[in-house]
């Protein structure tokens, strides 16, 4: 083998050996990429993981909050109702106490009429009763209807 043979077959190796290298690289580069894209896809997946646990807990407190202050306010409408139905409660004290002395007043200083009557075959029954303050009157009568036959 002479000399330029032997430099070929070196330039050949050489050749060789960075085709062979390029090859690797690009084998290597292939394995990171895809690594790369699976770690992104599982970053991708937790971050989707950790926003809807962020969410489940943002609503979670938010329905706590809302029940806390639902309840406050119906405490608070309740404790309202139960002073308003006091209030009413003493104002239709006083008024019945009014109606009372009102009615006795009346009674006493007007007079009133009662009264009942029976209605039978051919006759009314009629039993009044009339009074003018202390005085009383009883008046009592039986009246015949005219029926015809």
């Amino acid at each position: 083998m002479g000399p330029k043979v032997r430099i070929m077959m070196m330039e050949e190796q050489k050749a060789a050996v960075f085709i062979q290298a390029w090859w690797r690289g690009t084998l290597v580069r292939r394995t990171l990429l895809h690594a790369a894209l699976r770690v992104w896809i599982i970053q991708c997946w937790w971050k989707q993981k950790l926003v809807k646990l962020q969410e489940k807990r943002r609503r979670t407190s938010l329905e706590f909050y809302a029940r806390q202050e639902w309840a406050a306010v119906k405490l608070q409408s309740w404790f309202r109702m139960w002073c308003i139905r006091l209030r009413y409660c003493r104002l239709l004290h006083a008024v019945r106490i009014i109606q009372v002395y009102w009615r006795w007043h009346s009674c006493h200083t007007r007079g009133f009429i009662q009264g009942h009557y029976d209605l039978k075959e051919n006759q009314l029954n009629l039993q009044l009763e009339i009074c003018l303050g202390s005085q009383a009157c009883r008046v009592q009568q039986c009246i015949p209807l005219p029926i015809k036959e």
